[in-house]
């Protein structure tokens, strides 16, 4: 093996791939959670979405963790996001206790549409904070392709189990396709 290979661990070994936990499928509903996410098996995951906004006005696609069951909605979670858009405006929205926009993409009305990924750190151990980090792209409140990447944590230890991804305007409804995904370590 070339020194080169070697020095940065190319070494044929398999250094983590993909597992599909599972995929829904969402059709005009306000939320879904993903109730099995194998947290005792990996310690990354990994999400994939494209969704669309089938009613209503504004909107914003959030998430929520559940530990041991138990969904946490109370103001713990802390965010930081970078916004911008095609009409060359930029911007950042922070929080260190909020109860909502741990991950957001925002819409501005029906059929609207936003896409993204997700990864997912320490989930399933209880003597670690669980956080993310994403990016998303999506249609903007001004009808305009908007990006925003972020990152957000739940600062207390505990076993995240479930989660939880809904529309902030419960009148809202939601249809598109997101996956959940194990990274399996060597």
């Amino acid at each position: 093996m070339p020194l080169g290979a070697a020095r940065f661990g190319l070494s044929g070994a398999d250094l983590g791939k993909l597992e599909l936990i599972e995929t829904q499928t969402p059709s005009g509903v306000n939320s879904f959670t993903f109730s099995s996410i194998e947290e005792s098996t990996y310690n990354v995951h990994f999400a994939t979405y494209s969704f669309e906004q089938s009613l209503g006005s504004a909107d914003t696609l959030r998430l929520h963790f559940f530990e041991s069951g138990v969904e946490e909605t109370a103001n713990v979670y802390q965010i930081a996001i970078q916004n911008g858009a095609a009409n060359g405006t930029f911007s950042e929205s922070r929080n260190t206790g909020t109860n909502t926009p741990f991950f957001s993409s925002a819409l501005s009305s029906s059929s609207d549409r936003g896409n993204g990924y997700i990864y997912f750190y320490n989930l399933g151990d209880s003597s670690k904070y669980s956080f993310c980090t994403y990016h998303t792209v999506e249609d903007g409140s001004t009808a305009e392709a908007e990006f925003r990447f972020g990152s957000g944590v739940l600062p207390q230890t505990s076993t995240v189990d479930q989660i939880k991804f809904f529309l902030n305007n419960g009148s809202n409804n939601m249809t598109g396709t997101f996956s959940l995904y194990g990274i399996k370590e060597s």
